[in-house]
């Protein structure tokens, strides 16, 4: 009997196809041939067959699939199924399976690939591929993740062979035939880059050197669109040898690195992104032995995913077990760790997995600019780079199986803690499930005693004992209690154990919510500064703060507030997880907003969130307008006085202060609108524009005046509407988004004629000329920076004047009406001259070098564009002087000056790289096709 699964399943004996019934039970069959002598479970047959809608009949349809089978199988059926408890079994004797044919004849024609012997490995690799019959396993059922996790392993499997064959017959002369094969493969599989090398030198071999250069230009377009990187180095190489005619191309075949195999890992960066683990880890021993397995296993399957899903209540130390297991096993991941903190239990800093998917892949060194914007994109291009790496990932505070889904890689370990078991991934992923309980007695007290000292405990074995008692095992509580006595090291233990057990309580489990009785105690032990600022801390909206904003919650100043923030954070009750910021646990986090909240409390608490919101205001406001001084000013909610901190002195600070503050910001506007601080909200959104937008983060743009526009709306503030109409707008255009654009532009233009503002009115038709001109509408784009123009002159404002005639001429220069474009910018930039606006020189000096560049002035053009970068260099403007690099690049070719062009655009593509914009691409494409010239002369 035969097995064949590399291509539609069929099952034959003595020469002749057996019918095999409906497709659930070929489903059935699949399952058991791909994990054939293994007992599948029912559980797992059922995913196969119904996947998450399995009707309540399921076992007794799958008891009857399996008689039919049976039948199907014929004689012996009983020795190939016999019955097995708790599942299903087939077993298939050796030779028995295509698959194992397969896998045997390529592993022979590797070996003898190795053993440079092309010829033998090209007679074991097309039988290799001749016992696929067509390109897809399984092909034509409807196949579960499982399944087709096998499907895709083996389809993988079939494209190395592929391109070991290609090599064997380039080992042999056999060019010609490899050509066929390969553009076949290439037309399926664009990103294989060991395929388009071996294709441009069977090219190269039979003649064709156009060809072969043409094959390069196709794998770049092809891996740049799918994955935003360039080709591997090694192919770039073989490009130059073909454009030098280097004599090692007629030898052997292409210097191309395989696919990844078991064991491989190159990596060009190695991330080591795993925080600190626990000082005093103790216990579970039975959770790290199965990591332990669960990594083994893995490591003898590298090409599978093996996911561990660590569960159990807040505060039982999920993260502490990842965290220490990834530590004790650092050295078996060769290729690094990657970590993110999901945040899957706060709502308002809950981390996306398009977010996590960005910090993952600047972690891999993969420049901003070339990162997708889409979430498949970004997570294939997250698997494509760990696909021949050995990685550790570990997923911290999961809220489902939603937020992680697309943070699994292709291959490697992963370790997710949650507060959900994410039942959903055990089934369709197979993850092993990790539920973790709280610590048993014994480990409970070795935990004290790596804090406390064995002698302490040894001491007072009734009060140890009532300690873990009143604790209920939970280590977080443990934790606390023991910082406590620590601090205390006179009290005898049963101070505290008197204090944790009030009268009548009963010992027992904890439950999440009792962890407040220890946190009660711990508060009510806390000198009375400290108690208050625990308390108002609770009302911070997160994730950290700086000991200048606990100082602005407590309305003290900052040194009255750092010795009860030394206290909180030696009692375990908050940690300096960096350097002068701040964070709770989020149980502690609960607690201590719970404790603001009482209706007494309310005039506290509002005098606290005020100062609070004005200390982030009055900070971001000044450096807003060092990072954005040529922005329309707002006038500000007045500072409260008495304020602590002073403001970013220069650029450089407001841009780190801004860096460290974002996720802080992002929370403080919904946090403002939700407590009735609306005219904070806005302001504080308008802020956070001038660090956000330059960055190219426009979807927090987005959200940020979202909020703001609510807020505004909420107490009737058209300024504050006016002004988050003009910035949605923004992040609308740049999104792509020309409706919601225009929309939110003439919004914004009503409400700044309600105002009788002339200046908020020209802004934003200034904003409006750029999205027709984008929506190829240039009488309107006209018309708008006239009347703009119109509103400036008429409100004196110099500096928007001169804007405004630099941009009107700029839509003459696209146009093609090039006197009259440096008509307009030249008296631009004799205004912008006068008033010193060295920002708004650098834009109109660009503008006249593309103007002479396209009459053909190439020495006045240069001469401009070098003067516009030196100004935007200058006042900090990276992304325009970008822009101005390569078009001063382009002018510098035209003037056949292909080494200074070369020279300026790898400057632009640079800075577009740290910017993370997509124009980065295009330099890139000029670089490319300067080499292409050279190589040509």
């Amino acid at each position: 009997m035969r097995f064949d699964v590399l291509g539609p399943l069929r099952v034959v004996r003595d020469d002749r196809e057996v019918p095999l019934g409906p497709v659930k039970q070929r489903l059935l069959l699949a399952a058991l041939v791909l994990r054939p002598g293994e007992v599948v479970g029912v559980e797992d047959l059922t995913s196969v067959l119904w996947g998450d809608a399995a009707p309540a009949s399921a076992a007794a349809n799958l008891r009857t699939y399996a008689r039919g089978l049976r039948l199907s199988l014929g004689d012996g059926s009983a020795e190939r199924m016999p019955a097995v408890t708790g599942g299903y079994l087939l077993r298939v004797e050796p030779g028995e399976r295509d698959l194992d044919l397969f896998d045997s004849a390529a592993e022979r024609g590797r070996a003898a690939l190795a053993a440079g012997d092309p010829a033998a490995a090209g007679t074991e690799l097309s039988a290799a591929l001749g016992f696929w019959r067509g390109t897809a396993a399984l092909a034509g059922l409807p196949l579960s993740p499982r399944l087709a996790a096998h499907v895709a392993r083996a389809g993988e499997r079939r494209l190395i062979a592929e391109e070991d064959y290609a090599e064997a017959l380039l080992g042999v002369g056999g060019a010609a035939g490899a050509v066929c094969r390969l553009r076949d493969l290439l037309d399926r599989h664009p990103l294989r880059q060991r395929a388009w090398g071996h294709l441009m030198l069977a090219l190269y071999r039979i003649g064709d050197v156009s060809g072969a250069l043409d094959a390069y230009r196709q794998a770049r377009r092809a891996v740049a669109k799918e994955t935003g990187l360039d080709p591997l180095p090694a192919l770039t190489r073989l490009y130059d040898d073909i454009l030098h005619h280097r004599p090692s191309l007629q030898e052997g075949p292409a210097d191309l690195p395989a696919a990844p195999r078991p064991g491989a890992a190159p990596a060009r960066v190695r991330p080591e992104q795993l925080p600190a683990s626990v000082a005093h880890f103790v216990g579970r021993a039975g959770e790290l032995a199965r990591l332990d397995a669960l990594c083994a296993e893995q490591r003898e399957n590298a090409e599978t995913t093996a996911v561990a899903v660590v569960s159990g209540m807040a505060g039982v130390g999920k993260t502490a077990l990842a965290l220490h297991w990834a530590r004790r096993t650092a050295d078996r991941y060769p290729d690094g760790h990657l970590y993110v903190n999901l945040r899957g239990y706060d709502a308002a800093d809950e981390v996306t997995p398009l977010g996590a998917l960005h910090g993952f892949l600047e972690a891999l060194d993969v420049p901003l600019s070339r990162i997708p914007q889409g979430l498949e994109a970004r997570a294939g291009l997250f698997r494509s780079l760990l696909a021949s790496r050995r990685m550790l990932v570990v997923l911290d505070n999961a809220r489902d199986e939603e937020q992680v889904r697309h943070l699994l890689p292709g291959a490697g370990l992963v370790v997710i803690t949650s507060r959900n078991r994410l039942d959903g991934l055990v089934a369709a992923e197979g993850a092993w499930p990790l539920a973790l309980d709280v610590l048993p007695d014994e480990e409970a007290a070795s935990l004290l005693a790596g804090r406390l000292g064995a002698g302490r405990l040894d001491a007072e074995p009734e009060a140890v004992a009532s300690i873990i008692a009143a604790t209920g095992g939970l280590p977080l509580a443990l934790s606390i209690v023991s910082a406590r006595a620590a601090a205390h090291p006179a009290f005898p233990l049963d101070t505290f154990a008197a204090e944790l057990r009030p009268d009548g309580a009963r010992p027992g489990a904890m439950a999440e919510g009792d962890a407040r009785r220890v946190f009660s105690w711990s508060y009510l032990a806390l000198s009375t500064p400290a108690a208050r600022l625990f308390r108002l801390l609770g009302l911070h909206p997160g994730p950290d703060l700086t000991a200048q904003a606990a100082a602005a919650l407590a309305g003290e100043p900052e040194a009255a507030v750092a010795p009860s923030l030394r206290e909180l954070t030696r009692l375990s009750l908050l940690s300096e997880h960096v350097p002068n910021r701040y964070a709770f646990h989020d149980l502690l986090r609960s607690y201590a907003a719970s404790l603001a909240r009482p209706a007494d409390r309310t005039g506290e608490r509002r005098a606290a969130l005020r100062r609070l919101f004005d200390h982030y205001l009055h900070q971001a406001l000044p450096a807003a307008a060092l990072l954005q001084p040529q922005w329309l000013t707002i006038t500000p909610v007045p500072p409260l006085p008495d304020r602590t901190g002073a403001p970013p002195a220069d650029h450089a600070a407001a841009l780190a202060w801004f860096t460290a503050e974002r996720p802080v910001l992002l929370r403080a506007v919904r946090r403002a609108a939700e407590t009735g601080f609306e005219a904070y909200a806005w302001q504080l959104a308008w802020a956070l524009t001038a660090y956000s937008a330059p960055r190219g983060l426009w979807r927090d743009q987005l959200a940020g005046q979202r909020i703001a526009l609510a807020a505004a709306e909420r107490i009737g503030d058209v300024a504050g509407q006016a002004t988050a109409h003009r910035l949605l707008a923004r992040a609308s255009t740049r999104l792509g988004d020309f409706d919601a654009a225009e929309d939110s532009l003439r919004r914004a233009h009503e409400l700044y004629g309600r105002l009788g503002d002339p200046l908020g009115r020209a802004q934003t038709l200034h904003n409006h000329m750029e999205v027709c001109h984008l929506r190829k509408r240039p009488d309107e784009a006209l018309a708008h920076g006239t009347e703009a123009l119109r509103l400036q002159r008429g409100a004196g404002h110099a500096a928007g004047e001169a804007r405004t005639l630099n941009a009107i001429g700029w839509l003459h220069a696209t146009a093609g009406d090039y006197p009259r474009a440096i008509a307009r910018c030249t008296e631009a930039l004799a205004r912008q001259r006068l008033i010193g606006d060295r920002n708004g020189q650098a834009a109109t000096l660009d503008s006249l070098g593309f103007a002479y560049d396209r009459l053909a002035r190439h020495d006045e053009a240069a001469e401009s564009y070098e003067r516009a970068v030196e100004l935007f260099r200058a006042s900090a403007d990276r992304y325009h002087e970008a822009e101005t690099l390569v078009r001063l690049g382009d002018t510098r070719a035209a003037m056949g000056e292909p080494t200074a062009a070369a020279d300026v655009w790898r400057r632009a593509a640079g800075i577009f790289d740290e910017l993370g914009d997509p124009a980065a691409e295009d330099a890139r494409a000029r670089l490319t096709g300067a080499g292409k010239e050279r190589g040509r002369g």
